[in-house]
């Protein structure tokens, strides 16, 4: 723990030694290395475990950029004895260029750098032992809570990255952690079943542990609430967000529509709303690796660029997008550091990273106040959006009722709003400044795969949206 990967220290110079041969031939080449633990453990009723998660991987992926046509080719070992064998596979590659239709792109560039990053976990350095009786001592607390549990599932991941990118300017290596502790309970009343959740990040492990037990009460006492939730009656309603809403609502409605790969392909409308007006003058967004710490917060993406805070909305107004850097090359744009794989096997996309809304004037009590029918809506659950038409639904767990600016103790679940984008966002018309929250503790797929870690949040949000 703490240290960066031994593997790929002792790969770096077979690394190197690839890296200019191919040199030699093409007219950019670069070469990602990954060494990835990912490291699940998990306690419920009746059982524990230890096992990798899936961001677990570990190899390498070559870049080239050849006569305007990007070439990539993946492996996972390198040694004296097979660097000619990958240099002749990659020649073979790139003799099939006639097959592939090119599109004019201009040549990558990037500025000489020669740097190490590095974050560092904090708090006590738990062995597997200690971690698997500290979730099976707060399962045995959860279960104490109430007869009507039927499960409990107590769960934290500790990732712990170390990435190294090599081209003829650059030579960067970073390495740093970042933990995922939930919990989720279950209860019952005859057959009524219901459950409920919380998922948080962190980078310290005392914190992680101790917030962990904290949570299990809220959890419980919200999943008992549930058991009298009832189905929202569809129409527009007034709403109110926690923070992994008003995350959710960034993430679908100008997310994905404004990863510029999508661009390239006229999958997305947002092209067309450059310096435009797209939300209330009140709503600024952001998103960027350097945006936070969050689960998303890296040093470099995977070409190599650095991580950057990139403002996607500023009052009201649509100033920029994402990028990867294969796409700013044919799009004339600059990279925001947003080149990201699903693993070294795998295509870089352009791809979100923490993405929120800033905070506003009020406070949250002031906008609850403001009111006269709604529902406090909370907990992210999924959402979709379709880029090429703005349109967008959020699922959240549930939503609280309020009326003449007071909660009514009713409560909804599960809840879906839908919407089109720009009505939605124009909608806004307060946003809190005392409970501003970034968090992330799932992966976001683009479409249907390419799953990555991310982030979103913000504070709270009040606007108009249909339910049901």
């Amino acid at each position: 723990m703490n240290k960066f990967s031994n593997y790929l220290k002792k790969k770096k110079p077979l690394l190197k030694e690839l890296l200019n041969t191919l040199l030699t031939k093409y007219d950019f080449v670069s070469i990602l290395g990954t060494d990835v633990k990912s490291t699940n453990f998990l306690a419920n009723k009746s059982t524990s475990f230890i096992r990798n998660s899936s961001l677990t991987e570990c190899g390498f992926v070559v870049r080239i950029q050849h006569n305007e046509l990007f070439y990539e080719y993946s492996f996972n070992e390198i040694n004296k004895k097979n660097i000619n064998n990958l240099v002749n596979d990659i020649d073979n590659l790139i003799k099939n260029e006639l097959f592939v239709k090119k599109i004019q792109s201009s040549k990558l560039e990037e500025e000489n750098l020669i740097k190490n990053f590095k974050r560092n976990q904090k708090g006590k350095n738990y062995n597997y032992d200690e971690i698997i009786n500290i979730l099976k001592d707060d399962v045995k607390y959860a279960l104490s809570l109430g007869d009507n549990i039927r499960n409990v599932s107590v769960r934290i991941e500790f990732n712990e990255y170390s990435k190294i990118y090599l081209s003829s300017k650059k030579e960067l290596t970073q390495y740093y952690t970042w933990i995922n502790p939930g919990v989720n309970i279950m209860v019952a009343r005859e057959d009524n079943i219901k459950y409920a959740y919380d998922f948080f990040g962190t980078n310290d492990a005392d914190e992680a542990f101790s917030h962990l037990r904290e949570i299990i009460d809220s959890t419980y006492k919200l999943a008992v609430e549930l058991l009298d939730a009832t189905h929202p009656t569809p129409g527009i309603y007034t709403i109110i967000t926690d923070p992994s809403i008003t995350g959710l609502i960034a993430h679908e409605a100008f997310g994905h529509g404004l990863e510029m790969d999508q661009f390239v392909k006229d999958r997305a409308k947002g092209y067309e709303y450059m310096n435009k007006d797209v939300s209330s003058k009140i709503l600024s967004m952001h998103d960027g690796a350097a945006s936070t710490i969050s689960a998303a917060s890296y040093f470099f993406d995977d070409e190599g660029v650095l991580a950057q805070d990139t403002k996607i909305i500023n009052k009201g107004i649509l100033v920029g997008g994402i990028c990867d850097s294969v796409s700013a090359s044919i799009l004339n744009y600059h990279p925001t550091g947003n080149g990201r794989r699903e693993s070294y096997k795998h295509k870089t996309y352009t791809r979100m990273t923490n993405t929120f809304f800033e905070k506003g004037k009020s406070t949250l009590d002031e906008m609850i106040k403001s009111v006269d029918y709604g529902y406090y809506i909370a907990t992210t659950e999924n959402g979709m959006e379709d880029p090429k038409n703005w349109g967008i639904q959020c699922t959240a767990l549930y939503g609280r009722e309020i009326k003449d600016g007071s909660f009514t103790g009713k409560i909804i679940s599960p809840v879906v709003m839908s919407g089109y984008v720009i009505d939605l966002l124009m909608s806004i018309s307060m946003i809190s400044k005392d409970n501003f929250t970034i968090e992330g503790s799932g992966s976001c797929g683009k479409g249907y795969k390419e799953w990555v870690r991310v982030s979103d949040g913000g504070a709270s949000i009040k606007a108009k949206v249909k339910i049901g």
